[in-house]
């Protein structure tokens, strides 16, 4: 069902301070940056490498407010991984599969990812803590 380790989401106070980080010492790239109004957070997608079915990535994640999820994690947690998400082929077939083993869905339906991508998020109490999310790549 996994088809790669698609990023690691990582909230942070000060997601400038995080590129110059990342990017100075692991010589990564920024190919992406947005800002998603629907989930709080601003965002930028560093690319760690490419393969079949899509890249890896480290992606930061700096909320928008204190009151969205990202801002409330940053308070209780701290800098630090907020989420891992892995690659699928589809997200929607994903979501069937993983609800009939027991797995709570976050979401009812894929939404809008970052970079053009389908996505949806697994509660993390069913996942052994970790907040999972799926992603399915754009079709080229």
């Amino acid at each position: 069902m996994f088809m790669r380790i698609d990023h690691i989401g990582i909230a942070c106070k000060d997601i400038e301070e995080k590129i110059a980080f990342f990017s100075e010492t692991f010589e990564l790239t920024v190919v992406a940056r947005e800002v998603n109004e629907e989930q709080g957070v601003k965002e930028a997608m560093l690319r760690i490498s490419d393969g079949e079915g899509g890249g890896s990535y480290i992606q930061l994640l700096e909320p928008l407010s204190e009151d969205s999820p990202v801002g409330k994690f940053l308070a209780k947690r701290g800098e630090g991984v907020h989420h891992v998400a892995f690659g699928v082929p589809d997200v929607a077939q994903a979501m069937a599969k993983i609800n009939e083993k027991g797995v709570r869905l976050l979401d009812e339906r894929p939404r809008h990812g970052s970079m053009g991508s389908e996505i949806a998020f697994l509660h993390p109490k069913d996942v052994g803590g970790m907040l999972t999310e799926l992603v399915q790549a754009p079709k080229p």
